[in-house]
């Protein structure tokens, strides 16, 4: 069986790619394809992510083994073989190929052919450039950026956005009636 992926980036808006491979292939074989089609190093840390329909990670492959917890599953890209985790068309992946930073293409099985097999995976389509593989800036200016999307999020949630009879508004609660002993008493 052969398996179609579509990759996209939120970073470039004409990047797009889809690589063709086996089934059987491991997903360290669909990572080295993914970097040849974009001209990325292969030697840089990288993950998988298996998602849910909403993006949700539910199972990370990784490129080397991080140490995770012994009590969680772990899956390593050179034994991973794709068929055993990719289970139907539509199947939703993300691609971390920055990890400093998250920065990640959106992935999906957009297609398998039954019944073919495929020796060598296969970049089938291949529009625009790919984000540069990893941001060449100083911490600073990352924890700047962070901050930035981080202010520019809370400023988009306002205090309108509430309704004035929310259950915990503060009119509704007069503090002095508050019994702080009933607070002592409390076990947490």
């Amino acid at each position: 069986m052969v398996y179609k992926f579509r990759l996209l980036s939120d970073e470039v808006n004409n990047f797009k790619r889809e690589i063709t491979i086996d089934a059987s292939a491991t997903f360290q074989d669909l990572k080295n394809a993914i970097c040849d089609s974009t001209g990325y190093d292969k030697n840089q840390l990288c993950s998988f992510f298996i998602c849910d329909d909403n993006w949700e990670k539910e199972k990370e492959i990784t490129l080397e083994d991080m140490g995770a917890d012994s009590s969680e599953d772990f899956w390593l890209m050179e034994d991973t073989v794709l068929e055993d985790m990719i289970e139907d068309e539509g199947q939703k992946l993300l691609f971390v190929f920055d990890y400093l930073t998250e920065r990640a293409f959106f992935m999906e099985m957009a297609e398998y052919v039954p019944g073919r097999n495929l020796k060598d995976p296969v970049c089938s389509l291949s529009l625009g450039q790919a984000p540069v593989q990893i941001l060449d800036m100083d911490l600073d200016e990352l924890d700047a950026k962070t901050d930035a999307k981080a202010a520019a999020n809370a400023a988009a949630l306002s205090v309108d956005d509430f309704d004035d009879d929310e259950a915990f508004a503060d009119d509704q609660y007069d503090l002095e009636d508050l019994d702080s002993a009933g607070f002592d008493e409390m076990k947490f």
